[in-house]
């Protein structure tokens, strides 16, 4: 007992030790690049390098939710391997340990972490990202062209051919916004013209508008019943969309309202309900890149020089999150239900990485 509890032991911390270096690499990495990134942004503002230097403090934790399976996989391909490559393994099957009974430790610590990322970490980042977006929105150099969504709808301030635009809309359903309201003013902001319209097609840069009038500055109808209109916007569909699916800045405390949120204005929540269903799945995905890090090296034979190896189980994994992140644009854009689109990648690799660790532990 005493001696299971012993192994069992240094399992845990060789294996958080592994991670905590990776997860110290991935920040590192990633804080650099991003500052690079925010130091082109203000590139032609008056100011320090300290604003780029705490985005980037600020942006990064987010980015290290993002990519913690990844993490994690690549943790347990390189746990198994410097215990299989320096045969501690036949050490621990020795004292009675088998192939399953090694991945035991990696997989509890993999779920009690998607645990404590999903329900604290993950509050922690989404507040970072708020106060990211909040300090680096005041530094926007179009303030021609702005955009919100408020409990009021949709609207958009925007810029063309000398004139000014503002547009509402009450709701958002597919690809068409609905009960618009089109403001033009000239440059020097004085009202001119107001078009109102049923719905508009917002799929491309230009809108295709049905059922519209025009109303003058003095409130009368100038033409109505116009069945077909094209309004050149600098919005479309998918700029549309991340007005609300911002997701990196909602908590998963808070997402269950903000679907409430949205649907009772009458906006898609595919988004919101995907990541919902990923972080409720999150702790059995990282279960997942736990098992399936012991199929890519518990069943196989180390060599002196195993680069080779690693370099394929990493592709391998680049093309499971690939698979994975397919899966859930599926559901985003209702070509499958949202729960099958987020559980059945991670429910497949699951299945794979036991059926795999099954046979590994019967060589």
């Amino acid at each position: 007992m005493i001696k299971s509890l012993v192994i069992n032991k240094y399992l845990a911390k060789e294996f958080l030790k592994i991670l905590l270096n990776f997860s110290l690499a991935f920040f590192c990495l990633g804080y650099i690049l991003n500052l690079f990134e925010e130091i082109n942004f203000f590139k032609d503002f008056d100011i320090g390098i300290d604003v780029p230097i705490i985005l980037s403090a600020l942006f990064v934790p987010s980015l290290l939710y993002n990519m913690f399976p990844f993490i994690v996989l690549l943790s347990g391909i390189w746990f198994f391997l410097k215990i299989k490559k320096s045969d501690e393994i036949i050490a621990l099957r020795v004292s009675g340990m088998s192939n399953l009974s090694v991945i035991i430790i990696p997989s509890v610590l993999s779920i009690v972490l998607g645990i404590i990322f999903v329900t604290l970490f993950n509050p922690i980042s989404s507040t970072l990202v708020k106060k990211y977006q909040f300090i680096k929105g005041a530094y926007e150099k179009e303030q021609d062209y702005l955009a919100a969504v408020t409990a009021n709808g949709i609207w958009i301030k925007e810029k063309s051919f000398g004139k000014n635009y503002i547009v509402r809309a009450s709701k958002l359903d597919g690809q068409n916004l609905f009960n618009l309201s089109i403001y033009e003013f000239d440059k020097d902001n004085n009202f001119l013209l107001r078009a109102e319209a049923k719905s508009a097609n917002i799929s491309t840069l230009e809108w295709d508008l049905k059922g519209i009038k025009l109303i003058d500055k003095t409130g009368n109808i100038v033409l109505e019943n116009i069945s077909n209109f094209k309004y050149r916007s600098a919005y479309d569909i998918k700029k549309i969309k991340s007005l609300y699916s911002n997701l990196d800045s909602i908590s998963f405390w808070d997402l269950e309202n903000e679907i409430k949120l949205l649907e009772n204005r009458g906006y898609s929540t595919n988004e919101m309900r995907s990541k919902f269903q990923r972080s409720i799945a999150f702790p059995l995905f990282l279960l997942s890149m736990v098992l399936l890090s012991g199929v890519f090296t518990l069943g196989i034979q180390i060599k002196e020089n195993n680069w080779s190896y690693v370099f394929i189980a990493i592709i391998s994994s680049v093309l499971i999150f690939y698979f994975n992140d397919f899966s859930a644009a599926l559901g985003k854009t209702d070509k499958l239900p949202i729960e099958i689109s987020v559980w059945m990648p991670i429910v497949i690799i699951f299945i794979f990485g036991a059926v795999g660790l099954i046979h590994a532990n019967q060589k």
